[in-house]
């Protein structure tokens, strides 16, 4: 199964400026809408706060401290899922990951909520696409596969 992150950064690698920042920001939230559509989207409490009027016609899996980020994955049966989360959830997801879908936006916040909240191993990235954000010029999302024969932890 694909397990893909999907995410708007800023070009210093942050999502937000805070755990409870409604993000109005994002210039590609069309694109996620498209591409997380009838899948599976994992997120974290704090981001399903802020995001719960964007996400009609999905079904959402909340994940708390205590849950087992495999036993979910485990337990989806579908060809592939979004994970969406702040940096906590990102970071717990990390080592099931295949895809990084980014979209380096052009702003600078210096503090915030970093895409992984804490260490992660290293992950080798395959490139695969850039999807132009419609009205947008300069804006893209990136796609990578992420390497699985080539993970380094630290």
């Amino acid at each position: 199964m694909d397990v893909i992150l999907i995410a708007a950064v800023t070009q210093d690698g942050y999502i937000a400026r805070h755990s409870h920042e409604s993000v109005t920001w994002s210039k590609d939230l069309y694109l996620f809408k498209e591409q997380t559509m009838g899948w599976p989207l994992i997120m974290g409490s704090n981001s399903f706060k802020c995001l719960q009027k964007e996400l009609e016609g999905r079904d959402i899996i909340v994940v708390h401290r205590d849950d087992s980020p495999k036993e979910i994955i485990e337990n989806l049966n579908t060809e592939k899922c979004f994970i969406a989360g702040g940096g906590k959830t990102n970071i717990r997801f990390a080592p099931h990951l295949t895809h990084l879908y980014l979209t380096p936006h052009p702003n600078i916040f210096g503090s915030g909520v970093r895409l992984f909240s804490g260490k992660t191993d290293e992950m080798n990235l395959v490139f695969e696409a850039t999807i132009p954000i419609r009205g947008e010029e300069g804006l893209y999302q990136f796609q990578y596969r992420i390497n699985s024969d080539i993970r380094h932890s630290r």
